[in-house]
């Protein structure tokens, strides 16, 4: 066991599924899963494991913000060898690009956080997602009409942020949503030479006010889990690139 995940590395799937909310994690493990068997409830932190399609996928909640996140993903990776761990979240949108309930596939991520800052001192890392599971998510999506749209991230660490001009500059830059934790699953992913990729559904739109409500946060979103999900079927029989 490890310090934030009370289970044995056996109770865990090597593919994980990791929304911020733990009752995100309730939910899709009771919706999408068979056989769902809850392995973790340290901290109200809910992880689950079952299977779909015959393949065994855990979900564990990740709590809020790239120092949470980074809790759980280190411990995934390094104390029960997880293989991929694909974030199922929310983000606000910079861009009109995309709209509310789209599902932004994050390429890359920016962020204001300095993490990473005892790892690489004066390098500006540049985080970014696995390649098969990016190219696996987006046929995914492709073949099942479902609205997916590639393109960065910017991970912050300040969820109410004092300068919104920053946001204005990195939409200018291409940069559709802002999240609080791709950046550091995609750096933990890079570092135990481990596959990553952050799914994230727009809950709001900070250019044209639309949002959705706290329930639709948490009990709904199906489209990005199903690609979540089916990637995860397609990745077990693929060899790695």
């Amino acid at each position: 066991m490890s310090t934030h995940i009370g289970a044995y590395s056996d109770q865990i799937a090597p593919y994980v599924l990791m929304p911020g909310d733990p009752y995100r994690a309730r939910w899709i493990a009771e919706t999408f899963l068979e056989d769902p068997v809850q392995f973790n409830d340290v901290r109200g932190m809910l992880g689950y494991t079952g299977t779909y399609a015959g393949v065994r996928v855990s979900v564990q909640g990740s709590g809020m913000g790239q120092p949470s996140l980074a809790i759980y993903a280190q411990e995934l990776f390094a104390d029960h060898d997880v293989q991929a761990i694909i974030r199922v979240g929310t983000c606000g949108a910079l861009s009109e690009r995309v709209s509310v309930r789209d599902v932004i596939l994050g390429v890359a991520a920016s962020t204001d956080s300095a993490m990473n800052v005892p790892r690489f001192r004066h390098v500006s890392y540049a985080p970014a997602a696995d390649f098969d599971l990016l190219r696996i998510a987006s046929d995914v999506a492709e073949e099942k009409l479902l609205p997916l749209v590639p393109g960065g991230l910017f991970s912050t660490d300040q969820f109410y942020d004092p300068d919104p001009a920053v946001t204005s500059t990195l939409a200018e830059y291409g940069v559709l949503g802002v999240d609080m934790e791709a950046a550091a699953l995609y750096t933990l992913a890079a570092q135990f030479s481990r596959r990553a990729l952050a799914l994230c559904t727009v809950s709001d739109h900070l250019v044209t006010g639309q949002e959705t409500s706290a329930h639709e946060r948490q009990e709904t979103f199906e489209d990005m889990i199903v690609v979540a999900l089916e990637s995860v079927v397609r990745l077990e029989g693929a060899p790695r690139s």
